[in-house]
C-alpha cells in the first residue's frame, strides 16, 4: 500500500514537473551543460593545458571553437574544464549545505531546551558575519590545499536560514500522532528524526537544494573573481571570468563572453529547475489547473 502510494505520487510529482515547460527546458540545458563538461572533453581536439604554438589570440574558429588566449590556450576546452569544477562546487556545496541544516533545524526543534538554545544561538552569530568577507580573509590560510576545503566554507554560510526554517517544522511535526507512536515504541530519538520527520520534510530539502546550487556557483564566481575562490592551476568559471574580463570590451571579448554567458544561462537552467520542482512538489500545485479531460487528483494524495 505504502509502495503504491509512493509510486503514485511520483508519478503525480513528473506529471507536474512535465507540464511546466520552462523547467522542462532548463533541466535540458542543465543536461546540456553536463554532457558539455564531462564528455565534452573526450571528444574534442584541445585539452585545456595544451598549448597551440601556431594561435596567439585567435578568434574563433573551426579549429579553436571559442578561440584562443594570449598563450595559445584553447577557450573551449578551458570553458568546459571551468565548468566541471564550478558544477562540482555547487553539487557538493548544496549538497553540504542543506544535509546540515536539515540535521541542525531538526535537532533544535525536536530536543529544544539547551540544544535549541546553542543551535539558535549559533545561526543568529553565523546570520550576523558576513560570509564572503570571512572566505575571503581565511583562503588564504588554505592557498595550495584542496578545494574541497573552499567548498567547505562556502557551505558553512549558506544552511543557516534553511535550518530555521527546518527547526519551525520539526516543531510542529513532533506534536503529530505517528512521532508519538514511534517513542510508544521505543524508537530512538534520532532514528524518529532520520526515519520519520526529516523524510517529511523532503519536498522542501530537494528544492533548497536545487536552489543552493546556483546560489553557490555564484558565490565561488565571485570570490574566484576576486582571487579568494578556486587557485591556479585549477580552473572555474569565475577563474575564466577574473583572468579576461578586460577583453569583454576589446576585440577578444570572447575570452570573457562565453564563460560568462555559459555562466548566466547555467544559474537560469537551474533556477528554472528550482521553481519546476517547487511547484511540482507542492501538494497545492496546480490547484484550478486540472489536466485536459480529468480533475487534478493531487489534493487526495
Amino acid at each position: 500500500m505504502n509502495s503504491n502510494s509512493g509510486q503514485s505520487r511520483s508519478r503525480l510529482v513528473a506529471r507536474r514537473f512535465l507540464r511546466r515547460r520552462l523547467a522542462v527546458f532548463g533541466l535540458f540545458i542543465v543536461f546540456l551543460f553536463f554532457a558539455f563538461a564531462y564528455l565534452g572533453p573526450s571528444f574534442y581536439k584541445w585539452r585545456y593545458d595544451q598549448l597551440d604554438f601556431k594561435s596567439f589570440l585567435e578568434r574563433p574558429s573551426a579549429e579553436h571553437w571559442f578561440g584562443t588566449t594570449q598563450n595559445g590556450f584553447d577557450m573551449f576546452a578551458l570553458t568546459m574544464r571551468g565548468m566541471q569544477k564550478s558544477l562540482i562546487i555547487g553539487l557538493i556545496g548544496a549538497v553540504i549545505s542543506t544535509a546540515v541544516a536539515a540535521a541542525a533545524g531538526a535537532a533544535a526543534g525536536y530536543f529544544s531546551g539547551w540544544t535549541d538554545r546553542a543551535i539558535i544561538t549559533l545561526i543568529d552569530l553565523l546570520l550576523v558575519l558576513p560570509g564572503f568577507l570571512i572566505i575571503a580573509i581565511l583562503s588564504p590560510l588554505f592557498e595550495g590545499r584542496t578545494w574541497l576545503i573552499f567548498v567547505l566554507l562556502l557551505a558553512a554560510f549558506q544552511w543557516m536560514i534553511t535550518a530555521r526554517v527546518v527547526r519551525s517544522m520539526t516543531l510542529s511535526m513532533k506534536e503529530r500522532e505517528f512521532v508519538y507512536a514511534a517513542r510508544f515504541m521505543g524508537v530512538s530519538d534520532w532514528k524518529i528524526i532520520l526515519r520519520h520527520i526529516l523524510p517529511n520534510m523532503s519536498s522542501f530539502l530537494i528544492i533548497d537544494a536545487t536552489i543552493n546550487v546556483s546560489s553557490l556557483i555564484l558565490a565561488e564566481v565571485g570570490l574566484s573573481f576576486f582571487g579568494f575562490g578556486v587557485q591556479p592551476p585549477d580552473i572555474s568559471l569565475g577563474t575564466l571570468i577574473n583572468d579576461h574580463w578586460q577583453s569583454a570590451s576589446t576585440s577578444n571579448g570572447y575570452q570573457f563572453y562565453f564563460p560568462a554567458v555559459l555562466l548566466v544561462l547555467l544559474v537560469l537552467s537551474v533556477n528554472l529547475v528550482g521553481d519546476g520542482l517547487r511547484d511540482a512538489l507542492d501538494p497545492n500545485a496546480g490547484a484550478g489547473k486540472p489536466e485536459a479531460g480529468r480533475p487534478e487528483a493531487g489534493n487526495k494524495q
